[in-house]
């Protein structure tokens, strides 16, 4: 039996748990995997840094490129069809996550977010569980998505309402091209409609706001509110817009430790139902159980989920990190040496508070 030769971007956790049994898995930072370095391997594990196409991959060996992301505008999906190379990533593995992050901006920058409405552009994976959460905590929502209609969302509404909600946030994939292209829907014009009061997430692809846009938005200093964990150009980001937007982030949104593992067991189950299962067994791995209990006593709703995880602490990091270090360099550092945060399910709180409805909607245990 052949042993494989794997190549993992090293921000996969369990990376080596999961695909040890097939071969050598040699752990690699994201924008260093070149074409010298996949020279023999047969398994490539990236996520959304490394950028796989014809120039990374031809004349190698890979035959199953797999990211551990939910996106896949990294991915020349031509270029591996055309070439019978298998293709498999993980969608939704982090949406759970990103719903996390913006209800943290949420409890950070809009603290009556619960008597406000919300905009969600791109109702997949993570704006359809965010827009779920919303509606059943009682949030009056309107939803944009020219690939639903009405009987699939109740709240779907046209591009034009969504400019005018009190809360617009973003997550959508980035295309450029078919009938509703997403690179720069936010352009001059768009941001331009936006009321001052309003708060501004993006946490889908940097490209879907018009950045050089947005800074002169910004300039205009009339209270809108932006939190960025995507940008144009990364890691080189546009130092004077970080300046001016509510909270920046290095595109962590998604960077849960549930979420991390989700995409990597989804890539191994997906390898090992396409070609493994008459060759390996399903690797046994133990995950933690252990729930750590959340101190609920007078805490309200904003204070217990920033309890949970505080977007502000990311942002701080970050503006602390791109003094000290070049862009590119301080943008990426942060993203490999992200600490752990977990998922509402990991916090097991008491039974019988009066938050105990809300609390079970959002996903804690124990109640």
């Amino acid at each position: 039996m052949k042993k494989l030769r794997i190549i993992a971007d090293q921000n996969m956790p369990l990376v080596e748990d999961y695909f040890c049994q097939l071969g050598e898995v040699e752990l690699m930072a994201g924008r260093a995997i070149s074409r010298q370095s996949i020279k023999g391997a047969d398994i490539l594990l990236v996520r959304s840094v490394t950028r796989v196409d014809k120039n990374l991959l031809e004349g190698s060996s890979i035959a199953f490129v797999g990211s551990a992301t939910a996106g896949t505008d990294h991915i020349d999906l031509d270029y591996l069809k055309n070439n019978n190379i298998q293709f498999s990533h993980a969608p939704g593995c982090n949406a759970e996550a990103v719903v996390q992050y913006a209800l943290s901006v949420f409890c950070c920058l809009k603290p009556e977010w619960q008597k406000s409405r919300v905009g969600i552009v791109g109702c997949g994976n993570v704006g359809g569980r965010l827009y779920q959460k919303l509606r059943d905590l009682g949030v009056q929502c309107r939803v944009y998505d020219p690939f639903l209609n009405q009987t699939q969302i109740a709240d779907l509404c046209l591009f034009e309402d969504i400019l005018g909600c009190d809360i617009i946030s973003l997550h959508t994939p980035l295309t450029q091209g078919g009938q509703f292209p997403t690179h720069h829907m936010f352009n001059p014009q768009v941001l331009q409609q936006i009321k001052p009061s309003t708060l501004l997430i993006n946490a889908g692809r940097g490209a879907v706001i018009d950045n050089r846009a947005l800074l002169a938005r910004l300039k205009q200093a009339d209270g809108l509110q932006v939190a960025l964990d995507v940008w144009e150009s990364e890691p080189e980001i546009d130092t004077a817009l970080l300046k001016l937007v509510s909270i920046a982030t290095p595109h962590i949104a998604g960077y849960s430790t549930e979420g991390k593992v989700r995409g990597t067991s989804m890539l191994y189950k997906a390898l090992y139902n396409s070609y493994l299962a008459d060759q390996y067994s399903q690797p046994n791995i133990v995950e933690e159980s252990r729930k750590n209990r959340l101190n609920t006593a007078g805490k309200d709703l904003n204070q217990l989920l920033l309890a949970c995880y505080n977007v502000k602490a990311d942002d701080q990091r970050m503006r602390k990190a791109l003094k000290e270090y070049p862009v590119s360099q301080g943008f990426d550092q942060l993203r490999k040496t992200y600490p752990q945060r977990r998922e509402y399910s990991y916090f097991k709180v008491s039974k019988g508070i009066p938050l105990s409805p809300k609390l079970k909607t959002l996903g804690f245990s124990g109640l």
